[in-house]
């Protein structure tokens, strides 16, 4: 008698019953179904899913007679063009991974990255020619450079010899390209911006990058065929894996060089934009912006926010401004949105103050996120779900990162214990929703009790005068440390440090208020993060 399940045998993979998940077929199937419809809009260049999936053939074709194939590193320094698009195709089609650079780092850290990556083809735009052009003069064996000519770049010179368009012209617009054959293979490097010490490169794979794509889809609600306006840098997380989202719905790219009011309400109006992306800071900017602006926009628009926990007052503000906004968060290791603040019909009842404190919270996971957690980053063990107690967030799933290129020891611990470690802190509400504190860098501890960060800043951003508002630890001799604020006013509005002060003592803890008020700009990162260790050393000094 044999305990083997009659399942065992003879059901193996084939050919006809398993193909590798990449979301390269996304393109394959919008340019087969639909090609003709918009694919991508820039100016006044106006491409079709068959144009774009030809295009990208022939990019992909071009690097591959220039030996680029499995495993080889491509990067690319652009802004949110067609290039950029085509670049998240026709580079993986060679089996080569996608480098995107942040297009507003600095000529050392770029040369480390291109590097660290062994980068043989870098696609760069005119427009950042100054920085890359220190950048290579500090590599010993620099890579083939290949000039983006756009034409509503804002100068720069060429430094390759080769322009894209010539690139393209060179490739077979019916290069055969294969799906790979192991859905493991990587697929994009990230790096993420980290503070101390070199950054670290966050390998995706082409299952995850599949899987997260389609999450989008799910936690959007798109349905086919969306507007989609790019006030998301493509370069950050692959830009949240959107770039294959919009294949797979068949939906139109909408390009935007330049992230500006104005010209983000002229195309919402002028292309009948449906769906954008962008940190708080986007969204801020939007309801903020000069009345006549905001007049252009005559459709109602969803829009994704992440990275800092949004404050509740800027999503009542879009609300009443009718944009339909979607709460998510991840991080570069979990290409990028991973966790949703799914709505609840019944949450349409509420005042809208309440609706927007209930959505200001991170969530629960993506669809296809398979465990999300807060716990004891000791022990592991979770903690209560009573919306009080503090822990780490925890991810586990397959739109989880492959690890860090070349750093089998930050990967390890990363790892520990079977889980991704976010080093976010947060706490878990009854309802099972997680809910962001702080960074675990960023928590005060004053006095033995700890104060978050995020709390103070949602208060502050109920004052009426304040456009921006970040909160950090200073050091204080009694206390050990206290809040101390940074804040940008709206335009023509005044107040005082009392005031603010004031206003914070009257909607919190006495102890939680800011001991300090600065006024004046905040120091962001190219995709909205206020850079709190600048602040940090900005407090001890003041």
């Amino acid at each position: 008698m044999t305990n083997a399940s009659p399942y065992s045998f003879g059901l193996d993979k084939t050919p006809a019953n398993y193909v590798p998940l990449s979301p390269l077929t996304f393109l394959e199937r919008a340019a087969y179904v639909y090609p003709e419809a918009l694919s991508v809009v820039h100016g006044e260049q106006r491409y079709t899913w068959a144009q774009t999936y030809a295009r990208c053939r022939q990019l992909a074709s071009a690097l591959s007679r220039r030996g680029i194939g499995l495993g080889d590193t491509v990067s690319i320094m652009g802004f949110n063009t067609p290039q950029m698009y085509e670049a998240h195709f026709g580079v993986p089609m060679t089996g080569a991974v996608l480098h995107s650079i942040n297009t507003r780092l600095d000529a050392t850290n770029i040369a480390f990255m291109l590097q660290h990556a062994e980068t043989k083809v870098l696609l760069t735009d005119t427009e950042a020619a100054p920085v890359i052009q220190e950048a290579l003069a500090q590599l010993e064996e620099p890579p083939l450079v290949i000039d983006i000519e756009d034409p509503l770049s804002e100068g720069g010179h060429r430094l390759g010899e080769l322009e894209y368009e010539e690139l393209l012209a060179q490739g077979d617009p019916d290069f055969a390209w294969q799906l790979p054959a192991d859905e493991w293979q990587a697929i994009s490097l990230n790096y993420t911006s980290g503070t101390t010490g070199n950054p670290k490169g966050v390998v995706y794979h082409h299952r995850g990058a599949y899987l997260n794509a389609v999450s989008n889809i799910l936690a959007w609600g798109m349905g086919k065929q969306p507007v989609y306006l790019w006030t998301l840098p493509m370069f950050h997380c692959n830009g949240w894996c959107f770039p294959w989202t919009l294949a797979a719905v068949v939906g139109t790219s909408v390009c935007l060089r330049q992230v500006r009011a104005d010209k983000i309400y002229e195309l919402i109006a002028q292309e009948k934009v449906t769906h954008y992306c962008g940190a708080p800071i986007v969204h801020n900017m939007l309801v903020n912006a000069p009345a006549n602006v905001r007049a252009q926009k005559q459709h109602p628009v969803k829009g994704m926010v992440a990275a800092a926990p949004p404050p509740a007052a800027v999503l009542q503000a879009m609300a009443e401004n009718d944009f339909k906004i979607t709460h998510v968060y991840g991080l570069t290791e979990t290409y990028g949105p991973a966790v949703l603040c799914e709505w609840h019909d019944e949450w349409d009842e509420l005042p809208i103050s309440e609706q927007a404190r209930l959505n200001a919270r991170q969530g629960v996971r993506y669809h296809m996120l398979e465990e999300l957690t807060v716990a004891d980053p000791e022990t592991l063990e979770p903690v209560p779900a009573d919306g009080q107690t503090l822990g780490e967030v925890f991810f586990r799933g397959n739109n989880v990162m492959m690890g860090y290129l070349k750093n089998p020891q930050a990967t390890q611990t990363a790892f520990q214990g079977g889980w991704f470690h976010s080093g976010d802190l947060g706490v878990m509400h009854p309802d099972g929703y997680v809910e962001l504190k702080d960074r675990s860098k960023d928590i005060i501890i004053s006095g033995g009790e700890n104060i978050s960060t995020i709390e103070v800043e949602n208060v502050l951003y109920r004052h009426p005068a304040i456009m921006e508002a970040a909160v950090v630890a200073k050091p204080d001799e009694k206390w050990g440390e206290v809040p101390c604020a940074f804040v940008t006013l709206k335009e023509g509005a005044t107040t005082t440090e009392a005031d603010l002060i004031a206003f914070c003592r009257d909607n919190m803890a006495h102890f939680k208020a800011p001991k300090q008020i600065v006024f004046g700009a905040l120091p962001k990162t190219s995709t909205g993060k206020v850079q709190k260790f600048i602040l940090r050393e900005q407090a001890k000094a003041e």
